[in-house]
């Protein structure tokens, strides 16, 4: 059976970390990269979480610009503007993950339609997939931009089934974000967690992944059943 995908774009299709090459270069400490890497995710996402919860909202990147200049000043870094300005030019242009390609390719093959379903802005997602060698697997890009809230709120999915013209029981939400799996589960999505990391942890709300694979080639094999 063909099912209408959705793929979150930062984290699951490319790689947020892909900045710490950068950050070493301007540390000269890959540990202190790392860490800043990951803080500056962490406060990208929570702005995102606050902003909807506000209804104060601004787009993601916003939000990225914002989580930059406060990891800044909580590691007491003392970024340069330009700095930060060339930090901000590579979140543009992170790489995919090496499993994207031959992984979309495959479902593309067993006849899914495939969407990128992002919080970031449609024309920033659009960049980013270009630049990774993705764009073409996709149908098209549908962002939470257009309806000024972020995802895990229950109006994006909703959003994402009305522009793809899917019903909710035909479409599947593929994400390396525990808080989008459950997200979209819970308004009616079946939903795929990519655990890139073993040591990554789901959140203990009782509401479980439908299938649970290390990376997209996996997912194809599992839809392939």
């Amino acid at each position: 059976m063909a099912f209408t995908l959705a793929f979150d774009v930062y984290g699951t299709l490319i790689d947020t970390h892909g900045v710490v090459n950068k950050l070493s270069e301007l540390f000269g400490n890959q540990e202190q990269a790392q860490a800043f890497s990951q803080t500056w995710r962490d406060k990208q996402l929570e702005y995102s979480f606050r902003r909807g919860l506000m209804q104060n909202y601004a787009n993601f990147a916003v939000c990225t610009r914002d989580a930059l200049n406060y990891t800044d000043s909580f590691y007491q870094s003392a970024l340069s503007d330009t700095q930060k300005e060339e930090l901000l030019a590579i979140y543009r242009t992170l790489p995919a993950f090496e499993d994207a390609k031959t992984g979309l390719e495959s479902l593309k093959a067993q006849g899914h339609q495939l969407f990128a379903f992002s919080n970031g802005s449609a024309d920033a997602v659009e960049t980013l997939l270009t630049h990774a060698g993705i764009r073409d697997y996709f149908e098209g890009v549908v962002s939470v931009d257009e309806i000024k809230s972020f995802k895990p709120n229950p109006a994006t999915y909703t959003h994402f089934l009305r522009r793809s013209e899917a019903k909710a029981n035909e479409a599947w939400l593929i994400s390396s974000n525990p808080f989008d799996v459950i997200g979209s589960i819970s308004a009616g999505m079946r939903s795929a967690w990519i655990k890139r990391s073993p040591t990554a942890v789901f959140d203990p709300w009782g509401i479980e992944p439908t299938v649970i694979v290390p990376d997209l080639n996996q997912l194809a094999a599992q839809l392939a059943d």
